[in-house]
């Protein structure tokens, strides 16, 4: 059986705004949200605290505007998706609707679940982030392009440099992103790896 993995090497969609440094896990989805058995539905409930009051009444939050509620690509600061490594966090993000994130700096064990989703998580420096930042606020129905090979983002007629960590950009480009999807194609050969080792008793 042959699983067909997408290449991710181009993003694009209108972008929204995330402000703040050393956004957690725990603000990206709440731990009580996290008793479901499949990640399925778990977008409505992403940054729910910060988006709802006690009484679920909305508060004044980028994900709670009408301007940015078909947007594709997350735009954030430094050190996003740190604390604990909670996978439901990114599956959250794309539930909601994210493809791509473009921020200062992200939390590894963060980067790498969003790996596991296809989700490109490059960075930029502060003022680089501020400005795209900025533009989006004014632009809520303007396409960022996210080049994940090229390692650019372009927006408002003007490319910018961002980095993107050369393994993931690899893992992305040539498709070998879904580890599970990997192994699932590749069962003959884990068997044969299986039947080889010495200390692992067959069933059969």
């Amino acid at each position: 059986m042959t699983t067909e993995i997408p290449e991710v090497d181009y993003v694009s969609g209108t972008g929204i705004p995330i402000r703040g440094n050393d956004i957690d896990t725990d603000q990206i989805i709440p731990a009580r949200f996290m008793k479901v058995v499949t990640f399925d539905g778990l977008g409505q409930f992403a940054f729910f605290d910060l988006r709802f009051d006690d009484d679920d009444e909305p508060k004044d939050h980028p994900m709670n505007e009408d301007r940015f509620k078909d947007s594709s690509v997350m735009v954030v600061n430094a050190n996003f998706g740190c604390g604990s490594s909670r996978e439901h966090a990114p599956q959250a993000l794309m539930r909601w609707g994210i493809d791509a994130i473009v921020g200062e700096s992200f939390a590894e064990i963060f980067a790498g679940n969003c790996l596991a989703l296809g989700i490109p998580t490059v960075t930029a420096d502060h003022e680089t982030i501020s400005e795209l930042q900025s533009w989006v606020e004014e632009n809520p129905d303007g396409d960022i392009e996210v080049d994940v090979e090229a390692e650019t983002v372009t927006y408002g007629g003007k490319t910018v440099d961002v980095t993107v960590d050369d393994a993931q950009r690899k893992a992305l480009v040539d498709g070998v992103w879904d580890t599970t999807a990997l192994m699932k194609s590749n069962q003959q050969a884990v068997r044969d790896t299986v039947d080889s080792l010495p200390y692992v008793e067959s069933d059969d």
